[in-house]
């Protein structure tokens, strides 16, 4: 009896070591799952913010934009998106997920950019909120999702009523989100009455240079614009050892930030004109060749401080890349944010800031996705006084009129 009893315990024993093993085999298998789907995302993100780059790019002056920011805007957005409209979204994105393993990898990738910002070398934070009409309708699938992996909280507003008081509602979120570098995201006349959803982003990042910029040493320098062009700046300079790599037409530094997580990586060309021939070399495979080229090196390093605030509505741009359908009244189809196919992006508004200087660098950014009814119809709302009639149709003839200018009285 004994000797079964330890044969009992013995198979008991195996099988739930067995079934541990099976369980952390499961465990891993997912975790590599999802590393490689991260991955994956990551190098679509990549591919669409130099596509984005190269559109917006091929304008002169500068340029400064948040991809992620522009990329997370969209991807709430895709969430109700459906059909050829999804399709052409995911296109241009560059998605290679389909929507039900997308949404959790970008909350993963979310989640794992704010650890950047945890602890005291660095503040990076992120926010996203989703502001729509009152008892318009919304599925609650939609609204869960966007809660759940983009932590898009719903908050209502009246757009039909009041649509600059929702304008500066949202923009007072933005600027909270962003310590009040940009206030104004939404200009007025950006929001009118038809408007039924606004998605939004906002990303803020303050970090110290790992070594910092000696502001006795910075020194008023020629800035070649052009071969023939040049302007006097201020021009930061200091020595010591950094990443750094020589390619044919351009050197590639990077400067860490504190926490070494962070860190900015500065594309030189080697020709004062050979900007144009940097920016058409560039690719995933490219960058993540430069980047893997980086070695520690002695560097004395001149860079000028720079401040830029750059604004753009990107609705045309995102239609010229393939996603035309989602700016569309009539083909549009967003069906998962409400049942039904009656909307349709309106605008993409992007603002962005940065400033370095010798202690480090601040940037913010931030992105509205405005949504519009797909109705050709016009909205008649009677909240102020007005005259009204009874009239027979049949003869023309008018039978009462009137005027109502106090309902209280």
């Amino acid at each position: 009896m004994k000797r079964v009893q330890r044969q009992l315990n013995r198979t008991a024993l195996i099988a739930v070591v067995c079934a541990g093993s099976l369980w952390t085999c499961a465990n891993l298998a997912l975790a590599e799952s999802m590393k490689n789907d991260q991955q994956a995302v990551v190098a679509g993100n990549t591919e669409f913010a130099l596509d984005l780059y190269a559109r917006l790019g091929s304008e002169d002056g500068n340029l400064f934009l948040s991809p992620y920011s522009i990329s997370t805007a969209l991807a709430m957005t895709y969430a109700g998106a459906r059909g050829n409209t999804a399709t052409q979204m995911a296109q241009v994105l560059h998605y290679p997920l389909d929507q039900q393993r997308l949404h959790p990898v970008l909350a993963e990738l979310e989640s794992s950019i704010k650890a950047a910002g945890d602890g005291s070398h660095c503040t990076l934070h992120l926010a996203n909120a989703l502001w729509g009409q009152q008892r318009y309708g919304f599925l609650d699938e939609f609204l869960a999702l966007n809660q759940t992996h983009y932590g898009a909280g719903f908050r209502e507003v009246d757009f039909v009523r009041d649509p600059e008081q929702a304008r500066q509602t949202i923009n007072k979120w933005v600027a909270q989100q962003t310590q009040q570098i940009i206030k104004e995201l939404l200009q007025k006349g950006n929001l009118d009455p038809q408007d039924v959803l606004v998605l939004t982003n906002a990303i803020y990042f303050k970090g110290d240079w790992a070594s910092r910029f000696d502001r006795k040493l910075t020194r008023e320098a020629p800035f070649r614009i052009s071969n023939s062009d040049q302007i006097v700046v201020p021009m930061m300079s200091q020595s010591g050892q950094f990443p750094f790599a020589s390619h044919d037409h351009l050197d590639v530094l990077e400067l860490p930030y504190e926490g070494d997580r962070l860190s900015m990586v500065i594309l030189l060309p080697k020709q004062v004109g050979g900007l144009a021939a940097v920016e058409d070399s560039l690719s995933v495979e490219n960058v993540r060749r430069w980047l893997g080229s980086l070695r520690q090196q002695d560097v004395r390093v001149s860079l000028p401080r720079l401040k830029l605030d750059f604004r753009v509505e990107l609705s045309k741009t995102l239609e010229a890349m393939g996603m035309a359908d989602a700016f569309s009244g009539r083909r549009a189809d967003f069906s998962g944010m409400t049942g039904r196919r009656d909307l349709f992006i309106a605008m993409v508004i992007h603002q962005a800031y940065v400033d370095v200087n010798e202690e480090g660098t601040e940037a913010a950014a931030a992105t509205a996705v405005k949504m519009k009814r797909s109705s050709l119809g016009v909205t008649f709302v009677a909240d102020h006084p007005f005259l009204f009639l009874i009239r027979d149709k049949h003869t023309g003839s008018i039978l009462f009129m009137g005027r109502l200018v106090n309902p209280g009285e």
